[in-house]
């Protein structure tokens, strides 16, 4: 491929000495609240995004001044598990050097926000000081890589979890850019002119675009491992780990008015051995770093890959770079793709405790003190061996409790209101939302911020047809990317302007069945009508058990294949 068809940002990435690019020069500048215009796309390989507050912008450019400019930092946290004492040390960067809240994301990292330029590099320094590191949770490169949350006291479901972190490690980048940028290794002579370490994994110009690794535990779906460019499924009998299911080709992104963009569910691949985890895992990342699209990276991720030129390409491709082909997969079964609230017991007698975090802000508000009464939680179970595990649902389990812990904690939660999950609707346990508005650059519409409203409106509808308790899954993000995972939801909003979204009916509560966009463009009164009309329905028609999504397909009120996302 010619240089004049490669996409702007594969010649940054050429051209960055290894990532390293101008930020330092960028950092140092004091003259701008930002980065150069090619240090904003390297950073993100740093775990940081350059944004700026929306809400100010028309304000600040009429003051002629220039827009009020903040980094977000993303952690880079297999599993999403960290030690009270991590948990206590991000609490105290979030109030010390961001806006004075963590938020816990869809793939079970923590998000700072709110970090100005010259505090940035303190606040990564920070992170890492804390053994937590932001290395690779963005860019063109395999990130944060998910696992369910499942019992740690379980051996096989310990070694799942230990394999979560070992494939982490394995598919980072080999460049020290992270460590002398913002830990200050020293670099040597000969890495003035470039990066001696070569990157046998990712080349000089790294992945077409981001990637997304996660490994499923059986029966619960909650990393929505069909979502995911590379997914293993556990397989587990009698609390042996037999091996992995592979799936390949998953993502929720699209991009509004073009149709050869479009979410799509992973294909089942193949069984291996948990040996053999990091080879296959490595040969799907290359296949894509070979054949990816370079030239329109709104074409880049793999599910392109595989749809362009087939599954059994595909397959043939991976086949060639592994010693032996695959065994066909195993059968699976998932309940649902949410979490567990309340407490329960862990086979080894210890209790976990799972909290609903709404939209995963941790933040002290008039709803709830999440900030300061977390952190009290996390310095009673500090020394000890629990751990405070991050939901892919935004969500909070914390494992590992004695039964002394217990009744502290019990207390701490009535303290700070931790506990109001006890009293929410199944609806609102599990939706999910992306940040959206203001800080995202790509939102057209709100969905954080929205998303209470939206819930409360559409419980009314729910229970006014007697379904209040009946749990649904909703998701909602403020524009087509998919951070919020919407297509895999049974009623899912995608921005498409201010106030207006596109309404996608259909998922499963497994997270395997797309849904597909039922109404285009509408409004809040034009989407609770739709809902209401639909809700009377499943009322009066659904049978025992039935879910909200499988309903519509039965009763035929959905119909089609999955739709992409047309043009207005």
């Amino acid at each position: 491929m010619s240089s004049a068809e490669l996409s702007p940002v594969e010649a940054i990435k050429r051209s960055s000495r290894g990532l390293r690019g101008t930020l330092v020069e960028s950092l140092a500048d004091a003259r701008t609240g930002a980065l150069r215009e090619d240090d904003t796309q390297l950073i993100k390989f740093h775990g940081s995004y350059q944004q700026d507050d929306r809400d100010q912008r028309e304000a600040r450019r009429l003051r002629k001044l220039e827009p009020a400019y903040s980094f977000m930092i993303r952690t880079r946290l297999p599993g999403g598990i960290a030690t009270p004492s991590q948990w206590l040390a991000l609490t105290a960067i979030a109030r010390e050097y961001g806006s004075g809240s963590l938020r816990l994301t869809t793939r079970q990292a923590f998000q700072v926000h709110g970090v100005i330029k010259r505090e940035l590099k303190t606040t990564i320094a920070a992170m890492n000081a804390a053994l937590v590191d932001t290395l690779a949770a963005c860019g063109d490169v395999n990130r944060n890589v998910m696992c369910s949350s499942g019992d740690a006291s379980s051996d096989a479901e310990a070694r799942v979890q230990a394999l979560s972190r070992e494939l982490s490690e394995a598919l980072l980048p080999a460049t020290r850019a992270y460590h002398q940028i913002w830990l200050d290794e020293e670099e040597s002579k000969v890495q003035v002119a470039g990066d001696p370490v070569p990157e046998p994994l990712y080349g000089e110009t790294y992945l077409p675009r981001k990637f997304k690794a996660g490994i499923a535990i059986p029966p619960y779906n909650d990393i929505d491992v069909y979502s995911q460019d590379l997914g293993f499924v556990a397989i587990i009998e009698n609390d042996e780990l037999q091996g992995f299911n592979l799936l390949v080709g998953g993502g929720m992104g699209s991009t509004h008015g073009r149709g050869d963009t479009f979410p799509r569910a992973a294909d089942e691949i193949g069984f291996l051995p948990p040996e053999q985890l990091l080879d296959v895992a490595r040969a799907v990342l290359t296949v894509q770093r070979d054949f990816g699209n370079r030239s329109d990276r709104t074409r880049a991720r793999l599910k392109y890959t595989i749809a362009d030129r087939s599954v059994d390409w595909f397959k043939a491709e991976l086949f060639s770079r592994l010693a032996a082909p695959l065994e066909p997969p195993r059968p699976v079964d998932f309940i649902h793709n949410g979490d567990r609230f309340g407490w329960s017991q862990q086979r080894d007698g210890q209790w976990s405790l799972g909290l609903r975090i709404p939209s995963g802000r941790v933040v002290d508000d008039d709803a709830r003190s999440s900030l300061s009464g977390l952190a009290a939680v996390a310095a009673t179970l500090d020394g000890s061996d629990a751990r405070f595990v991050l939901s892919p649902n935004q969500n909070l389990r914390i494992d590992g409790v004695s039964d002394a812990q217990r009744g502290r904690i019990n207390t701490l939660l009535a303290r700070y209101r931790l506990d109001a999950h006890q009293d929410d609707a199944p609806l609102k346990l599990n939706a999910l939302s992306c940040v959206a508005l203001p800080t995202c650059a790509l939102a057209m519409a709100e969905a954080e911020r929205y998303l209470p409203t939206l819930l409360d409106r559409v419980h009314a509808r729910l229970s006014a047809h007697g379904l209040g308790e009946q749990a649904i899954n909703l998701r909602i993000t403020g524009c087509p990317n998919g951070c919020a995972r919407p297509h895999l939801a049974e009623i899912a909003l995608i921005g498409k302007a201010p106030g207006r979204y596109n309404l996608h009916l259909g998922g499963d509560r497994r997270g395997q069945r797309l849904a597909i966009l039922h109404r285009e463009n509408i409004d809040e009164v034009q989407i609770l009508d739709e809902l209401d009309t639909l809700f009377a329905s499943y009322a009066a028609e659904r049978t025992t058990d039935e879910d909200f999504g499988d309903f519509l397909w039965r009763a035929g009120l959905i119909t089609g294949t999955q739709a992409t996302e047309a043009a207005a």
